[in-house]
């Protein structure tokens, strides 16, 4: 299970809706963030790899307060 910004993301939700999970990130703000880490919105967490979830967590803490 991947975990972000200390919140464990659900294995059976698209990565779109598990970042919502995050306290202060919202749809919008999943999106965008996927988009700037070139992944598919539609891709499931259980599916993410390593460098794409560590991709993630870094733009998280390094653009975005939450």
């Amino acid at each position: 299970m991947p975990r972000i910004a200390g919140v464990d993301i659900p294995l059976n939700k698209r990565i779109e809706i598990g970042l919502t999970y995050i306290y202060g990130i919202g749809r919008k703000f999943s999106k965008d963030i996927l988009k700037e880490a070139e992944i598919d919105v539609n891709t499931h967490s259980k599916d993410l790899t390593d460098q794409e979830v560590a991709t993630i967590r870094d733009i998280i803490e390094n653009k975005y307060l939450v």
